[in-house]
């Protein structure tokens, strides 16, 4: 009997010890993603906001009950995907809230609470007012600083189709940038939700967002050498468009690259026919996180982007079937929170992605 309750202490300290060897020596996991939340408005009355359609009395018949459903999905699908990686994401960009206030409510939902993510948040200038904004786990992330980026079109290579005027009219997204540590490395975050495809106009536009993302992530590298960033968003785009393979300089595969391109890990995923969202019952991969080289390459003991799906893919697409429609017209695609015009109860048009970085 002795001799079992010793080996039984001693796989306890073992179990111990790993733990604490797997916290203390580096080799923890950090979740680094995005979720587009689709129209997350509170039910309140905003001048500054164009929010008539989400107010009680609007076109979608906003309710206190329906915005309580729709916070509650959303937290359902972060408590999902921390379940699934065994933590928390130290990073959750997000996009498509109205302010500060509904992610506050987010964050505070009984099934996330505990993982007391922070908030970064900036009220920016579109028209639909909506912004983009981080969580970020505060035990894993070490806050440096952050920054609205104005969306311009000064000083841009890009030939746009919109008269001076226009340009001067346009509104959309500021792009948030983040600057902080994580194991004791420096770290970049843009985010940014790129202007509509709706008209199937705007690939300039978006085009922008990318240049502005690289130009400013350039000046990064060079007062800070050796800094790992990553940019996320709902890019309105393909792996392939323009605005990610040319003005961001994304590249399919690792040994493409040179020291000035960026890793997008869902280029080669939307080949073999992985999706985030479907529309016209075509799978597109608009919500992606792509990797410079210094995160993609680090050095020996360094946190770097490892692979997250058999071993081949280094993003993830996170899809559960309670996100999923079942029946019905839109069977098999993201189980929205409205569907021509009604509210059926879903979560998002959009599945959250992410990616996996580590020692």
């Amino acid at each position: 009997m002795k001799r079992l309750a010793t080996v039984i202490i001693a796989l306890l300290l073992l179990v111990s010890n790993m733990g604490l060897a797997q916290t203390k020596g580096g080799s923890r996991n950090y979740i680094v993603g995005f979720y587009n939340l689709e129209n997350l408005f509170d039910t309140y009355n905003d001048p500054a906001k164009n929010d008539e359609e989400f107010l009680p009395e609007g076109k979608n018949k906003w309710t206190p009950a329906k915005y309580e459903k729709k916070i509650h999905n959303m937290a359902r699908v972060i408590a999902a995907m921390a379940k699934d990686n065994g933590r928390y994401h130290t990073i959750l960009a997000i996009s498509e809230i109205e302010n500060r206030m509904v992610v506050e409510d987010l964050v505070a939902d009984p099934q996330i609470a505990d993982a007391n993510f922070q908030i970064i948040h900036y009220d920016g200038p579109d028209r639909r007012g909506v912004d983009v904004a981080l969580l970020y786990n505060p035990k894993q992330f070490e806050l440096l600083e952050s920054v609205s980026i104005p969306y311009t079109f000064e000083g841009s290579q890009i030939e746009f189709t919109l008269t001076k005027e226009e340009q001067d009219y346009f509104r959309t997204r500021d792009i948030l940038m983040v600057r902080g540590l994580i194991d004791g490395e420096m770290f970049a975050f843009f985010v940014t939700h790129t202007p509509s495809r709706v008209g199937g106009k705007g690939c300039d536009l978006r085009s922008r967002c990318g240049e502005i993302i690289y130009n400013y992530a350039q000046e990064l590298e060079a007062k800070y050498p050796g800094i790992k960033i990553a940019a996320m968003g709902d890019m309105n785009d393909n792996p392939f468009d323009d605005s990610m393979a040319v003005w961001l300089h994304g590249r399919e595969k690792m040994e493409e690259m040179t020291e000035k391109d960026w890793f997008n890990p869902f280029w080669s995923m939307l080949k073999a026919g992985y999706g985030s969202l479907c529309y016209q019952y075509e799978w597109n991969i608009y919500d992606q996180v792509l990797v410079n080289y210094n995160l993609t390459f680090a050095p020996e003991g360094g946190l770097k982007i490892q692979p997250i799906i058999k071993n081949t893919y280094y993003g993830r697409i996170f899809k559960k079937p309670f996100m999923i429609q079942q029946k019905g017209q839109f069977k098999g695609q993201p189980w929205r929170t409205f569907s021509n015009g009604a509210f059926i109860g879903g979560y998002s048009d959009h599945f959250p992605s992410y990616i996996l970085i580590s020692k």
